[in-house]
């Protein structure tokens, strides 16, 4: 039975690896990959689950891809068309087989090898559902097979607790057998060295005794488990490669032990940034993406989520409560409160706080875009500003160009998209309109409040709007016993003194 192993106990005596640089290719590898998944209840593929923001599948398939196989075959069978689109978007050297009956491991690898012909060399099995287990250890496998001639070779892990897994069995450093948990007696189930259910094989070894295996057990299933038992009892000499790193060998087969994969996965990723100098002011609230790319100097806040291809330019902050998937962020950039998603912060540009950033978003070197704002296919170049409460869709502002607070850029008609382009230094007053298509052109204005439909020229300013009347006695007469009558008949008719000083100031 594969391991889904829990902590390891302590180190054993361990084979020796080979020194060589370059590893021979091997005959084949086989991605066992046919399983139902029916315990994580999801009607999507149980491998098509994320670990660190990538498919398990997509870990199998690169962890296999490191043994540069002649053939690199996925056995599918549950839900295989979804599993096979997947696989034609990873690698067009992967081909697959289909297990279409599920008769057991021993079943599948004789799926996966059927159209492969007589091959010479070894063969590696290996899961899909092992996200954890990488190319560097598949190699110290084969090396390890390799350097004891080796007829067959099993990844094993010790854990604190074996209960349910298959047990090894030694005689030195000769494996003699693989039993189960429900067949072993009360020594063997003593045995703290588990079977992770990753082989190597001679490959002739694997032909024949796949040929030898039959159904007559409990699960009337053809184990691949027997096959090392085949060879032993061919005097075939059968080794081990115990793993330190037992992460490697644990299988996901439900949402709990998922979670406990991307929980340990994101703990080594962050472990790994802080070593190359990422500071994170709270580790735990903080996750990454396998793929994200930080550089030196980076400041992550608690809350920070970075997903998919996300890239950090040094000495930028991100964060607090801020989730970026595939967004580039240049140096010294600062990001607080934000979701964003395919789009790019230019070199010291501030974004936040509650600012949503959507795809085509391209954010200048110096710009700003401020709290409650809401920007789509928009350029906001060097120096920008769209400092709040803004929507801004299908745009491009231009160098200097300053947005007031609540301006909306109406771009859909209700039919179709159309651009709106702010010039170099213009100007767009408070709770503006600009309904797409407009050109407001370098140097412009547009007065608050105005709902724009016409282009601007240059220099010019644009204003759309009602012109004010006052009615004078209104209150009184409408609302006499109100507070605001009160307040109106305390008033000595003086204007404001920071309203006098702004006006003196624009005179």
């Amino acid at each position: 039975m594969r391991a889904a192993a829990r902590a390891c106990i302590g180190p054993k005596e361990r084979l020796p690896l080979s020194t060589d640089n370059e590893l021979a290719p091997v005959a084949a590898v086989v991605v066992l990959a046919a399983g139902g998944g029916t315990r994580m209840k999801s009607k999507k593929s149980k491998l098509l689950h994320e670990v660190a923001g990538k498919p398990m599948l997509a870990y199998a398939v690169s962890a296999a891809a490191a043994l540069n196989p002649e053939h690199l075959v996925v056995v599918v069978g549950h839900q295989r068309e979804e599993v096979t689109s997947h696989l034609e978007k990873l690698s067009e050297s992967v081909t697959t087989a289909v297990q279409d009956e599920q008769l057991g491991t021993g079943h599948a690898v004789s799926c996966g090898l059927a159209d492969l012909g007589e091959l010479e060399g070894d063969v590696v099995v290996t899961y899909a559902d092992v996200p954890m287990l990488n190319g560097d250890t598949l190699r110290q496998l084969v090396a390890v097979h390799r350097a004891h001639h080796n007829s067959a070779t099993v990844l094993t892990a010790s854990v604190e607790d074996p209960t349910g897994y298959g047990r090894i069995l030694r005689d030195g450093e000769t494996v003699t057998g693989i039993v189960e948990h429900r067949d072993a007696t009360e020594d063997q189930r003593a045995i703290t060295e588990i079977n992770s259910g990753i082989y190597v094989f001679r490959a002739e070894t694997l032909r024949e005794g796949l040929a030898s295996l039959s159904t007559d057990n409990s699960q009337g299933e053809q184990y691949l488990t027997d096959v090392v038992h085949f060879a032993h009892g061919r005097a075939e000499r059968v080794g081990a490669h115990l793993l330190d790193d037992v992460w490697q060998t644990e299988g996901v087969n439900d949402r709990v032990q998922l979670a406990r994969i991307n929980a340990e996965m994101n703990r080594r990723i962050r472990d790994a940034w802080m070593l190359k100098g990422v500071t994170m002011i709270d580790p735990s609230s903080t996750w990454i993406d396998v793929d994200v790319d930080l550089a030196p100097d980076v400041v992550l806040h608690p809350g920070v989520i970075l997903q998919g291809a996300t890239t950090i330019g040094e000495g930028a902050i991100i964060g607090p409560d801020t989730t970026l998937m595939d967004v580039e962020v240049g140096p010294g950039a600062e990001v607080v409160r934000t979701h964003g998603s395919f789009a790019v912060i230019g070199e010291g540009a501030t974004v936040g706080p509650f600012t949503y950033l959507r795809p085509g978003t391209i954010l200048g070197k110096g710009g700003k875009i401020g709290g409650f704002v809401e920007t789509k296919n928009a350029v906001i170049a060097d120096g920008a500003k769209v400092p709040h409460l803004s929507y801004v869709g299908d745009a491009f502002v231009d160098e200097g160009a300053n947005i007031g607070a609540g301006t909306i850029f109406a771009n859909y008609d209700g039919v179709h998209k159309s651009s709106t382009h702010v010039g170099k230094n213009a100007f767009v007053g408070s709770n503006s309109v600009l309904v797409a298509p407009v050109d407001i052109a370098p140097g412009a204005f547009v007065a608050a409040g105005s709902t724009i439909t016409d282009d601007v020229p240059a220099g010019g300013l644009a204003v759309a709007r009602g012109r004010q009347r006052n009615i004078e006695g209104w209150v009184e007469n409408r609302r006499p016993d109100s507070k605001a009558a009160s307040a109106a008949a305390e008033h000595d008719g003086e204007i404001h003194p920071a309203v006098n000083e702004s006006r003196q100031k624009k005179a």
